[in-house]
């Protein structure tokens, strides 16, 4: 399979929807029919889901983000994977922060960062 090319940041603000119809949905602005709606249910199911530490967290993501969903490619979890190891503090959150990012620009991040620490308060 080849991995999708993706931009370097996500175009626009979140604010408003292309009208291009696909087999999927309309694709948003973001280059994907995945409604935001859609992407807290699943973070709050990664959040409830994530126990057991970094590595059971970062397997659950990839269960339900890379295997059930396939928002993500596993190219792609990995490559962000790898990059968040490197970076100092928690790479879980910091991976789901990411994929957040990557799916609904700067809010898509904040919600999928703050759901995924909100179990453990």
């Amino acid at each position: 399979m080849q991995e999708p090319s993706y931009p370097k940041s996500p175009p626009g603000n979140g604010t408003h929807q292309i009208n291009e119809q696909t087999a999927g949905g309309t694709i948003n602005e973001f280059g994907h029919h995945i409604s935001f709606g859609e992407a807290v249910r699943v973070w709050l199911r990664i959040a409830i889901l994530s126990f057991g530490g970094p590595a059971g967290q970062i397997a659950v993501m990839h269960r339900i983000l890379v295997d059930e969903k396939r928002w993500v490619s596993e190219n792609r979890f990995l490559h962000a994977l790898n990059y968040c190891m490197v970076l100092p503090g928690p790479e879980a959150q910091q991976l789901a922060t990411y994929i957040g990012w990557l799916l609904h620009g700067v809010k898509g991040g904040l919600v999928a960062g703050g759901l995924f620490v909100l179990p453990g308060f």
